[in-house]
């Protein structure tokens, strides 16, 4: 059981800024010696292409092992579908309708100076807080949030080839997103390989050398647990399957490629509004992917091919830093969560990547393992969000409930953690910004999408209605079908504040 459900009298609330945080020797060491460690498990671009989700083409032994001691969120959903917007809500605990945060380049310090992420509030309780690999976005002109842990980030590459094929030899577009390098003329510079699969040791790629060195500070934090009690709050972020599929051959050889689904339904919905759709994108800046027109047959196998392989290879980092845990008895006493920052389309609606507001970009994995309190190889229908983390997390760990300056949009699941079916909330929000806002409403069943610009009236506004009990595929735009469903459900986006501007 956890041993850190803290009495009552110790939940007083502590004064917190971001310039002015408590320093751990304000914290009582009897509550700090008695407190979990906390491990945060990150996962690029991961939809619920899990066995633990019923996916039976997946390949992902170690995540499905971790749902076996977890529970398991079926109606997860991320707040926006790209991945700095995504990151920052899950380290706020706020909606980027409530902070601005909408873009890749978006910069937390300069629009929120005093906020206080989650690693900064677990730090100001005691903990040593430490991230490794992608955490917080960076590149596009982002540099994270270093500020936001105890000790310097341990960063690796996002876009990563070795073999030499994949780009010529040249800086590739993706490649100076990621490093933030010649961001001026990205349309100038070629295009990398959408996959790659040589023969190579785990640790040749970034994933394999974020998961070596996550061990390694798991051994130390050991060494400081044994030595001091501190407790550790750990990111460790993994970017397969992010673009490009590039993995050892030894996990694309796990698949046979004519076993794997295919989109079942490439039309766009009927009935959808223009600006709802998307072709092209984020794919376009890899090759063999034409820049325009069709992804051919062929080419859609491999893609998928690769996002499984991609999936796989990180399981098994997952698995190997999962697997030192335990060999080190710290599992025990760690709440372990694992959050995808977003969905992915392969080829669904004709779609690919993200960057939309349909059910494959926005729905996620989320598993929660804290000892004590969830239910071994428990799953729930609650709609949870990615800014339900930050105070579910806290709540686990007996901290005070957080009240930081950017002001939380989130709720703890803690009360569903205790009991799969109890309701902290009825429906999940998640948005899009794109020449207008798309902002919507998931509810168990249904999924409502409102398009407008930010200064229009709602009658201004164009609407989309998905039943996902009779058309889950979304084929067809229902906002004309059901009224009462719409009437309902208008009325809860309505309760929302007017989203800030881009």
């Amino acid at each position: 059981m956890i041993r850190c459900l803290l009495p009552a009298l110790l939940l007083a609330s502590l004064p917190l800024t971001a310039a002015d945080p408590v320093p751990a020797s304000a914290v009582p060491a009897s509550s700090i010696a008695d407190r979990p460690n906390v491990l945060l498990l990150l996962v690029d671009d991961l939809k619920p292409a899990l066995g633990c989700y019923g996916d039976p083409h997946a390949h992902t032994p170690n995540i499905d092992q971790l749902a076996t001691r977890s529970m398991r969120f079926d109606r997860a959903f991320c707040n926006q579908a790209v991945c700095a917007p995504s990151r920052f809500t899950l380290m706020l605990g706020a909606h980027s309708t409530v902070t601005g945060l909408y873009g890749l380049g978006s910069r937390v310090r300069q629009k929120l100076p005093d906020a206080v992420t989650m690693p900064q509030y677990f730090a100001a309780h005691g903990y040593r807080t430490e991230s490794l690999g992608k955490i917080f976005h960076v590149g596009h002109g982002n540099e994270g949030d270093p500020q936001s842990f105890s000790v310097p980030h341990f960063h690796d590459k996002v876009i990563e080839y070795l073999d030499p094929a994949s780009t010529g030899g040249q800086l590739t577009r993706e490649e100076a997103y990621f490093t933030n390098q010649q961001l001026n003329r990205i349309g100038d510079l070629p295009r990398g390989a959408a996959f790659e699969s040589p023969a190579a040791a785990d640790d040749d790629y970034a994933d394999g050398r974020v998961a070596t060195e996550a061990i390694r500070r798991l051994q130390a934090a050991k060494q400081r647990r044994d030595h001091d009690n501190t407790p550790f709050f750990m990111a460790v972020g993994f970017v397969r399957p992010h673009l490009p599929f590039s993995a050892p051959k030894k996990y694309w050889d796990l698949f046979d490629p004519y076993q794997l689904p295919q989109p079942e339904f490439t039309d766009l919905p009927a009935g959808a509004p223009t600006v709802a759709g998307k072709r092209g994108g984020e794919i376009s800046n890899y090759a063999p992917v034409p820049q325009q027109g069709n992804i051919s047959a062929k080419l859609q196998r491999q893609l998928i091919h690769g996002y499984y392989a991609s999936a796989a290879f990180a399981d098994a980092q997952i698995g190997r830093v999962l697997s030192e845990l335990k060999r080190l008895e710290l599992d025990s006493n760690t709440i372990i969560a694992l959050w995808g920052d977003h969905g992915f389309h392969l080829g669904d609606l004709g779609i690919w990547t993200k960057h939309t507001n349909y059910e494959q970009a926005n729905r996620i994995p989320l598993l929660i393992h804290a000892p004590g309190v969830t239910t071994r190889g428990s799953s729930s229908l609650q709609p949870a969000e990615s800014v339900d983390v930050y105070p579910t997390l806290a709540e686990l760990a007996g901290l005070p409930k957080p009240a930081p300056p950017q002001s939380l949009s989130g709720l703890s699941l803690v009360p569903v953690l205790r009991d799969p079916a109890a309701r902290v909330r009825n429906h999940a929000f998640h948005v899009y910004p794109k020449q207008k806002m798309g902002r919507a409403i998931r509810t168990e069943r249904y999924r409502l999408v409102q398009w407008k610009r930010i200064s229009e009236a709602d009658s201004k506004a164009e609407y989309e209605l998905y039943d996902y009990e009779t058309d889950p595929l979304e084929r067809r735009n229902l906002i004309n079908d059901l009224p009462e469903v719409a009437a309902r459900l208008k009325a809860i986006l309505a309760k929302y504040p007017t989203p800030q501007k881009r």
